[in-house]
């Protein structure tokens, strides 16, 4: 059965959709990278302890976003396919793959915090811990694994109502969680004075409200695609495609892990806690645009997905030009600001005049390549709503495994600690460079009915 929703992505005007379906998609996600930042703006003001609370706070980074990852595994997978399949009018098969992607989410979450609660010590010390900051990184991570669960499913399971064209529902299960947040961290850090604590447990209990939302929607009849026990037992055969597809954002993100954790060490290795610390501004002064980008991509990716399974192949072309033309201008302009504006920045996370002059100096050449990184933000959305993961996987491998990680362990060595921040621009641009001569040379044969069947072959 097709809903009057999904079939919407088929007819209505691809402008009046893209607004309509990006437009939550991506306040949901300003909000959210909002609360994230908020977090290290108020952990940042702790007296007397607020750099070094905030350094340690930023080791934590790799897990949490681990963790994430896992959640994109399913849901980056399981979402393209569940669209696909809405395309082609098969909404028992979407049923199955969301079933199916659900119980992968409960696997991970068992796994995830069992393994972090038990290595999470000497995983800290290698992520760029210190002495002095050991104690604000454990006391967070700690508290931020009860919730795995509650992370996975939000998380996960979100990417499933906007495939569905509920955008604004799922713009909801995100801003749900982003205003109690942010209400909650003053109250838990400074009012009752429970510091990290604090804002961890603020973290948690709004990811598990914000599940609690995903879930009640996805189980109703206002739902195209539901959820229900006998849709969980785990398909193996739809499993395989889901993470076939899902690898590709999964490893982007996970390889996100790989890169704090070999830059922190340098930043560690070459200068220090303050250097660390810088880190964690520069990743926050950079989600506040590619976040954005990315909710943006996620919301028009169903309209894509769909009219791919429909056949539709004008309307897919015309959808992914106006999407990478967006995504382009967002994050040029975006970044030339931020690169004149260092200091602006810098301020809004440390009163540290220390930590203040090292952004200063550092922001403009680490940010720098970002300024063209919104055409492979865009073309690698394409791929993964056109199913294509062997593209998507070797783009996502590119910048960070092949490009990046080799760069910010080579060039300290050359130029000591501002090697490591050199590392990032020189990978941003060689990787742009190839995601858009690949999808050049690709999108006239993926574009077509001979590759759509190899698609919805492999799903089924």
């Amino acid at each position: 059965m097709q809903t009057k929703q999904d079939g919407r992505l088929g007819t209505e005007k691809i402008g009046k959709l893209m607004l309509e379906l990006a437009l939550p998609s991506v306040l949901a996600q300003i909000v959210n990278v909002l609360y994230n930042i908020v977090d290290r703006i108020y952990i940042g003001r702790i007296p007397d302890v607020g750099s070094l609370a905030l350094t340690g706070v930023g080791v934590t980074f790799p897990i949490i976003t681990i963790i994430s990852a896992f959640a994109g595994f399913a849901s980056g997978g399981g979402a393209p396919l569940a669209a696909i399949a809405l395309g082609q009018k098969n909404r028992d098969r979407a049923e199955k793959i969301l079933g199916s992607s659900t119980s992968l989410l409960l696997f991970f979450s068992v796994c995830l915090m069992a393994f972090f609660f038990f290595f999470q010590t000497p995983l800290l010390y290698l992520f760029g811990a210190s002495s002095n900051t050991i104690r604000y990184a454990s006391t967070y991570i700690s508290i931020y694994l009860v919730g795995t669960v509650f992370v996975e499913l939000a998380v996960g399971l979100n990417t499933f109502i906007s495939c569905q064209g509920h955008a604004r529902t799922a713009m909801c299960s995100v801003l749900i969680g982003a205003v109690i947040n942010i209400g909650l961290d003053p109250v838990f850090i400074f009012v009752l004075h429970m510091g990290v604590s604090g804002a961890a447990l603020a973290t948690i209990l709004s990811q598990a409200l914000s599940a609690a939302w995903v879930l009640r929607f996805l189980t109703s009849k206002k739902s195209g695609v539901r959820l229900s026990l006998r849709t969980m037992k785990p398909d193996f055969s739809i499993l395989g495609s889901v993470m076939a597809l899902g690898i590709s954002p999964f490893i982007m993100s996970t390889t996100e892990s790989a890169i704090t954790i070999v830059m922190n060490h340098g930043l560690q290795t070459y200068g220090g806690d303050l250097y660390v610390g810088s880190m964690t501004i520069l990743q926050s002064v950079l989600q506040l645009i590619f976040v954005p980008v990315n909710g943006f991509t996620n919301g028009v990716q169903p309209i894509i997905s769909y009219n791919f399974g429909a056949g539709q192949f004008d309307r897919v072309r015309q959808t992914i030009r106006r999407m990478i033309a967006i995504t382009f201008t967002a994050a040029f302009v975006y970044v030339v600001f931020a690169m004149l504006r260092p200091a602006l920045f810098a301020g809004l996370f440390t009163t540290d005049p220390e930590l203040i002059v090292i952004v200063e100096k550092v922001l403009p050449v680490y940010i720098a390549g970002m300024a063209i990184f919104g055409l492979q933000s865009g073309v690698q959305s394409s791929f993964l709503g056109l199913g294509q993961a062997k593209i998507s996987l070797f783009i996502a491998l590119l910048r960070k495994v092949i490009l990046l990680i080799p760069l910010a362990l080579i060039l300290p060595h050359f130029f000591g600690v501002m090697g490591v921040y050199y590392a990032e621009p020189i990978a941003d641009v060689c990787s742009v460079i190839t995601a858009v001569t690949l999808f050049l040379c690709n999108i006239r044969k993926i574009l077509s009915t001979e590759t759509l069947a190899k698609v919805t072959h492999t799903e089924e």
